[in-house]
């Protein structure tokens, strides 16, 4: 079991140093390269943005509660 993790791990390591050196050689911003990294990821996830994006939004709201400007039910 370890041999095969180490497999895809060393294949995933190998991928991410080639996508960035091709990033590296058309001058693409850390940033933009790491924002496409996470999207990529995310969306390689069904519901995984979703959850995402309802957890963000219970933030604001408790936020806005907190702050008094939304009314708790």
């Amino acid at each position: 079991m370890e041999e095969q993790t180490n497999t895809w791990q060393s294949e995933v390591t190998e991928l991410l140093r080639r996508a960035a050196e091709l990033c590296v050689e058309n001058g693409v911003d850390v940033d933009a390269f790491m924002r496409g990294a996470w999207s990529t990821y995310v969306e390689s996830r069904p519901g995984m943005r979703d959850a995402i994006e309802e957890l963000q939004l219970r933030a604001q709201l408790d936020e806005l509660r907190r702050a008094g400007r939304v009314p708790e039910a």
